[in-house]
């Protein structure tokens, strides 16, 4: 991988790429991902990576937004998303095709680093669930091989990575998380098992096969390895396992207690987005004694305001901010970088919580899903969880549609555990079941049903998609 970065990282050089210039990568979970990655990070480049779930436009929109001068790809994964490509964009193909051939184009170029070698930078773009995708971008501190950031440095010392990591990366490379945490590993000398695409029953062999110590989750996929009958859970050997680190989207608390019997305490979650604005931690002895929370800060220093900018008391529900964190910037998007800062400069992902009186933050939601019905703010992460608890549920969404009277009413949409079910029973089932556990004004007033919910990997729920058709002759301000 060093002798193949190294060369791609000439390459890049001999077609005119500079320091600070963009490329784009549009790849699957393909063995050479990170070598492309570590290529542009040696010559200090931004690279973008897009996800291949998107289509034309999306990609496109992620092309010119982002400036890339290169676009790193498959000519398979180009005729089946049948993309149309400007004309001026240099492609870069790892396996043969219509453009210029990866392999072909590095033979022969040096395997030494360039002459002018210093730390690039990822460009992800968020996932856009609430809106077209942002470009978080970091200023180039212009350093020398080997340096890190401070997050870094700390996530390194929490998680205790080292030359003896084997890691198991389950979810697409084209995630800031998976992402960042392999090139962590490699950083380091670790090793990385990296999934091709998730399965619950292949995960568990991989962890036996291949010894790993380190690991990365998102909620849904703990809901689905708990979904395997358990002669299959328990016939694989998971105790090498020293980390199950997790984030990305809440975890429901009798799911996060169930990985906690079987694995034990070894659930490293943390809260933190693709800005790397701010971060906490907890681990599972933190976690069994502050159930639900994602953790104290271990980078920016927490503050939850109310929607007039002031610091609520603690235990009250406000946004979440982080003040002397990490800046960064939305590229080439001033008004939104403005919205996620206050006059102080700390700023925010647009998620609802509180902090207890030890100094754990709780999250809610994102403000933008809060519904508001009657005057009242209702969270639908606590009605999604309550849902995800019930047997005859494998996910849930929950959002607000409109009500005449009240503004907004609950409605949920859930993907059934079983495929032999009745709707109208099992509608009335859940509704029921939340009635007996949360406040009534909470509760869906009516429930559909879906195969799949629209879930990115990365354990995003795209929400919007579902609340679009509720919403078309009305408007919201919270779609």
């Amino acid at each position: 991988m060093d002798q193949l970065s190294n060369q791609t990282a000439h390459l890049f050089r001999k077609w005119q790429l500079q320091i600070c210039d963009g490329i784009a990568i549009l790849l699957d979970n393909d063995l050479h991902y990170m070598t492309i990655c570590w290529a542009a990070q040696r010559s200090g480049l931004y690279y973008t990576p897009i996800s291949t779930l998107f289509q034309n436009r999306e990609i496109n929109y992620i092309l010119d937004n982002s400036d890339a001068k290169l676009l790193i790809t498959k000519q398979t994964i180009l005729d089946r998303i049948q993309l149309q490509l400007p004309a001026q964009l240099k492609v870069i193909t790892l396996d043969p095709g219509r453009y210029a051939h990866w392999q072909t184009e590095i033979k022969g170029l040096s395997t030494d680093p360039v002459a002018d070698e210093v730390e690039g930078s990822e460009m992800v773009y968020s996932s856009g669930t609430t809106g077209k995708p942002k470009g978080v971008r970091f200023d180039l501190a212009m350093s020398p091989p080997g340096a890190v950031t401070e997050l870094t440095k700390k996530r390194i010392q929490l998680h205790q990575v080292d030359d003896t990591v084997r890691y198991l990366s389950t979810a697409p490379l084209y995630h800031s998380a998976p992402l960042r945490y392999n090139l962590m590993v490699s950083r380091l000398g670790g090793t990385s098992t990296i999934m091709e695409k998730f399965s619950a029953e292949d995960a568990l062999r991989l962890i036996q096969e291949e010894k790993i110590t380190h690991s990365q989750w998102v909620p849904t996929m703990f809901v689905r390895l708990l979904a395997l009958p358990e002669a299959i859970r328990h016939s694989y050997e998971t105790s090498s396992l020293r980390f199950a680190i997790h984030a990305a989207a809440p975890c429901p608390i009798h799911i996060k207690e169930k990985m906690i019997n079987w694995w034990g305490p070894i659930l490293y979650e943390y809260y933190s987005g693709t800005e790397a604005n701010g971060s906490t931690a907890i681990n599972s002895a933190e976690w069994l004694a502050h159930k639900g929370s994602v953790g104290k800060p271990i980078h920016g220093e927490l503050r939850i305001l109310d929607d007039e900018g002031s610091i609520v008391p603690v235990g009250q529900v406000g946004v979440v901010y982080f003040a002397n964190g990490t800046d960064f910037n939305y590229f080439k998007d001033p008004e939104k970088t403005t919205k996620a800062k206050n006059r102080y400069g700390w700023s925010t992902l647009g998620d609802m919580g509180y902090v207890d009186t030890d100094g754990y933050l709780y999250l809610k939601d994102r403000k933008s899903f809060m519904i508001i019905s009657g005057g009242v703010n209702i969270y639908p992460q606590e009605i999604e969880d309550v849902l995800l608890s019930h047997g005859q549920v494998m996910d849930a969404a929950v959002f607000g549609i409109p009500n005449a009277e009240y503004g907004e009413e609950v409605k949920a949409v859930v993907q059934p555990a079983h495929q032999n079910y009745q709707p109208c029973t099992l509608e009335q089932e859940l509704i029921a079941y939340c009635r007996e556990n949360l406040s009534h004004l909470k509760c869906p007033k009516s429930i559909s049903f879906m195969t799949d919910l629209p879930r990115h990997p990365n354990g995003k729920l795209y929400k919007a998609e579902l609340k679009a058709p509720y919403w078309e002759n009305h408007t919201s301000n919270i779609l």
